[in-house]
């Protein structure tokens, strides 16, 4: 455990998922950290158990702040008030389905949200940035593994509001070089802290793979929905990149501590991946020897907007940042089933 540092951060939507995991990991590195959610797909319960996991003695260099990046007001009045040295970036609606359905929604929380966001960062002269983006950036790439120099196209609406704040960010660090700014194009996050305190825990019907396994293996849900079953792939099912909440933690902190190091970074962009595609059911089956559990599946047809196979290079962050994912869907099947089993509800008690 790193001793105190000096450097203060703001994490958006710091409740949520990755933001959690993250913050574990900043405050035991030293970090002072601010959270801002308004706890729209998260849960204040969450902040209390990182604040457990980490020690009464951490904690301390922890405070919340109940807001929303949409509201201009709620920012300025946590900017005037703290001295922030940088900004990890996470507050944001990430659902592929959904935003096809409701893509008003996406444009109003993820692209107005970000640019009152940026907009205070540059007059509070807060100019460095980890933007977490996604690998939907790369839609349906022409050939895999994705390497971050490919041309980039979204196929959905959530796809392209990772894009457009993509190059927003290219933007303002044309017109200001002073801007530090990494963007992160995560693969597909899972597993939990491996504590089983910490995990994913969405509102209603979970729209990504792993929660949806997890709820059908504590008896919340009868079955799991596979979306497509005659993809070109070994067994039909879509092929992704998985990767442990905890790895990608850490490429968080490495990618901060090159921004606080490096004055010349510019704005560039990292893959966080294993850099190894998994099928749809292959994950089912980690998790089935995992839990020990029987996972009724559902074969149903493809969903619009995804992808048949999605996997990363994770070359340039190797190389750059120093980072390499350390596990694999073994200990991410392993993980996410402690969390699940002591939390069958997520945070809250049964309803």
């Amino acid at each position: 455990m790193a001793g105190s540092r000096r450097e203060r951060i703001l994490v958006t939507g710091g409740a949520g998922f990755i933001g959690t995991h993250t913050v574990v990991q900043l405050l035991k590195g030293g970090f002072k950290v601010s959270i801002i959610d308004n706890l729209g797909n998260a849960v204040e319960e969450a902040i209390h158990r990182v604040r457990k996991l980490v020690g009464p003695q951490l904690s301390q260099n922890l405070d919340f702040h109940l807001g929303d990046i949409r509201n201009k007001h709620d920012l300025e009045k946590l900017f005037s008030q703290n001295k922030f040295d940088a900004v990890i970036h996470f507050a944001g609606l990430k659902a592929v389905g959904e935003s096809v359905a409701y893509p008003f929604r996406y444009f109003d929380n993820n692209l107005i949200g970000s640019i009152n966001l940026y907009t205070i960062m540059e007059k509070y002269n807060c100019k460095k940035l980890v933007f977490s983006s996604s690998a939907t950036v790369y839609g349906q790439p022409d050939k895999i593994p994705c390497v971050e120099d490919f041309q980039l196209k979204a196929m959905n609406p959530y796809g392209r509001t990772k894009l457009v704040l993509e190059d927003v960010a290219r933007d303002i660090h044309r017109a200001d070089p002073e801007w530090r700014i990494i963007l992160l194009r995560y693969f597909n996050p899972v597993g939990a802290h491996e504590s089983g305190m910490i995990g994913e825990d969405p509102k209603g019907i979970p729209n990504n793979l792993m929660p949806y396994i997890q709820q059908v293996a504590v008896g919340r849900l009868p079955e799991l929905n596979v979306y497509g079953h005659d993809y070109p792939t070994r067994d039909g099912s879509a092929i992704r990149d998985y990767i442990h909440v905890m790895d990608l933690a850490d490429g968080h902190v490495v990618a901060l501590q090159k921004l606080l190091e490096l004055k010349d970074i510019g704005c560039v962009a990292y893959n966080l991946g294993t850099g190894r595609g998994t099928s749809v059911l292959e994950m089912v089956a980690a998790f089935e020897k995992a839990s020990g559990k029987k996972i009724p599946v559902k074969l149903c047809p493809r969903r619009p907007g995804d992808a048949t196979e999605v996997y990363a290079s994770t070359e340039k962050a190797e190389k750059e940042l120093g980072w390499k994912a350390k596990y694999g869907i073994d200990e991410m099947s392993r993980d996410q089933w402690k969390w699940a089993s002591q939390n069958p509800w997520g945070y809250q008690s049964k309803p």
